[in-house]
Order: C-alpha cells, then sequence, then structure tokens
C-alpha cells in the first residue's frame, strides 16, 4: 500500500455550538498511519516516512484489529512522569536511529495508539463516506488493549476545551460527522482549537555554557525564503544529555554570518550555524515584534528548515 497524505485540521479560534460536529481530544503525539494489506503492516508518519520498525507493539495488528485489510489514522503518545501525553517523551521513540535500541525503548517508553478514523476497511475504501459512518465501522474493527485506543468523541466542545485548559493539554479537534475524509486536505470540516501553542523552527544560532548548548536562536522562512528570527529558548524538556548531543550536531554547522535576514534581540557570543536542525517550540504568544513569548523547547524533531514557514496560521 502506497502512503496516502492525511487530512489537517483548519486553526481555529471559535468552537462550533450547532448540531452536527463532535469534538475529541486533540493528542501531543505523532500522527501515524498503519496499513495492513492482510499479510504485511506498514506504518507511516505524516511525511510518509516508514515507522514499522520504531513501533513494534502497533505492528502486531491482529492484537487489535479484526478486519481483512485496513488503513487507520491515529497519533502515537507517551506519558510523561506528570501522567500527561509528553511530545519529548514521544520523540525518544519516533527519533530512534538504531532500531537494535527499540526493545529496551519499549521498556522505557511505552506508547498507546490513539485511533481516530478509518479509510480502508477489508478491501474497500471508504473514506468518502461520513464520519458517523467512519466511526461506527471503528468501533466494530477495533478492539483495545494497553498499547491501542479508539479516541472517544464528544457532543459538548466546549465543556470538552474546558476539561482540556484545565488539565494543561495541547487543545481539541472539532469535527464535523457529516464529513468525508479527504486525503491530503485541509479543510475547515476539522478544526484545531489549542489551549497551548506551538510551532516548528529552525534553529539558525545558539550560545554556549560549559562548553554545551545552552539556548538556540529560532527562525522561520518567508515566502521568499528569507530567514527571520523569531526568539531564543533555552527552557523546556531537553535532558543534559540531549543538550550534549545537540551541542555534537551543532557545532560542525557554525558559520561566519548570521542566517537570519533582522538582527536578533541576543546576538552577543552568538554561533551561527546553517539552519540544519528543527525543534518544536511551545509558546504563549506571539509579541507585535514578531517574535515568541516564553518560547520552550519540547523537542527536536525530524522536519526539514525549509518547511518551517512563517504565515498567519503559526502565529495563532
Amino acid at each position: 500500500m502506497k502512503p496516502i497524505i492525511p487530512m489537517e485540521p483548519v486553526a481555529s479560534d471559535t468552537i462550533p455550538q450547532e448540531p452536527g460536529w463532535i469534538a475529541q481530544v486533540k493528542w501531543d503525539g505523532v500522527r501515524i498511519l498503519t496499513y495492513y494489506d492482510g499479510k504485511h503492516v506498514q506504518l507511516f508518519n505524516r511525511k510518509g516516512n516508514e515507522r514499522t520498525h520504531h513501533y513494534p507493539e502497533l505492528a502486531d495488528i491482529e492484537t487489535y484489529c479484526r478486519a481483512d485489510s485496513v488503513i487507520l489514522d491515529g497519533e502515537v503518545i507517551a506519558l510523561g512522569s506528570d501522567g500527561k501525553p509528553s511530545f519529548h517523551e514521544v520523540m525518544r521513540r519516533d527519533g530512534i536511529r538504531r532500531m537494535q535500541n527499540v526493545p529496551r525503548m519499549q521498556q522505557t517508553v511505552p506508547v498507546t495508539y490513539m485511533i481516530f478514523d478509518c479509510l480502508y476497511l477489508n478491501g474497500e475504501w471508504i473514506n468518502q463516506r461520513s464520519l458517523q459512518d467512519r466511526l461506527k465501522l471503528l468501533s466494530e474493527t477495533i478492539e483495545p488493549n494497553s498499547h491501542v485506543q479508539v479516541v472517544s468523541s464528544h457532543d459538548n466542545g466546549s465543556a470538552l476545551f474546558e476539561v482540556i485548559r484545565q488539565h494543561g493539554m495541547e487543545g481539541i479537534v472539532m469535527k464535523r460527522l457529516d464529513a468525508p475524509y479527504l486525503i491530503g486536505a485541509k479543510k475547515a470540516v476539522w478544526l484545531k482549537i489549542k489551549h497551548y501553542r506551538d510551532v516548528i523552527a529552525a534553529i539558525g544560532g545558539f550560545t554556549l555554557n560549559g562548553g554545551v548548548v545552552n539556548a538556540v536562536l529560532l527562525g522561520l522562512y518567508d515566502e521568499q525564503g528569507r530567514f527571520w528570527y523569531i526568539g531564543h529558548a533555552g527552557t523546556g524538556k531537553l535532558s543534559r544529555q540531549e543538550w550534549r548531543e545537540l551541542t555534537d550536531r551543532l557545532m560542525p554547522a557554525v558559520i561566519r554570518e548570521k542566517p537570519f535576514v533582522n538582527r536578533p534581540d541576543r546576538h552577543h557570543g552568538v554561533f551561527w550555524v546553517t539552519p540544519t536542525l528543527t525543534a518544536k517550540i511551545k509558546y504563549a504568544e506571539w509579541t507585535e515584534g514578531r517574535s515568541l513569548r516564553q518560547p520552550s523547547i519540547q523537542a527536536i524533531v525530524d522536519v526539514p528548515p525549509h518547511t518551517c514557514r512563517l504565515d498567519r496560521e503559526m502565529m495563532r
């Protein structure tokens, strides 16, 4: 089965109140689609990169799926020490480069597959059927276990968002029950309403403390390909070992001239680098000066720097 480009929600500041919508938790994890042709199972992320061997507990599809063939869409999550989904933790699994480390990481970072849609079932594409129909088929097809759950749906989006806010989680997704699954599309029949904001940004510089990176300078590209400084981050989820590993990866990329078209507010003692690494950044809001307020690093991610774009949606 050839990987498809998954459907994406549109950012929104309002929660629909009219009938015909459901609300689901927006899980802070890694988007994973599972493909099963009756013989072989393959897992791919939203970019089409294979993740089958990263998550062997999910590749054993017969332990949780009754279908003869299927394509499932969902989010792989891992819990942090506070019991809430942690993007940093799940990236420890998704970022594994040496597959011999997978068995150990299965014990260290257990994951759960939160399935929210089904596109293909028993030899038939069902993506053009309504979400209501697909969810019914999904509930009849999946047998939840310790590593696999079906995402629950709620009628009251405002009430769910308030629960999410109280627990400090990412947000919710509102979906129209009569809507099909639009492959490769981003339509307003799915709306994401975030409690906190995040952006994936490229690293264009760093500072050191004791020979180890202690802060990174972040940037986004505009439509003309210019690289704009948007702030610096030295706090977040990275462990000391991860800061040391980041140092080893950034040092070979040091250049003489700053890569940003604008002048960073932090520029003394900065080592400039060619933007090759990207990070998921949590922040409070955008300032009037087009920079991030209270940015913190959630994880280093495998995203091409040139796709980190400065657009209106990122400023929501």
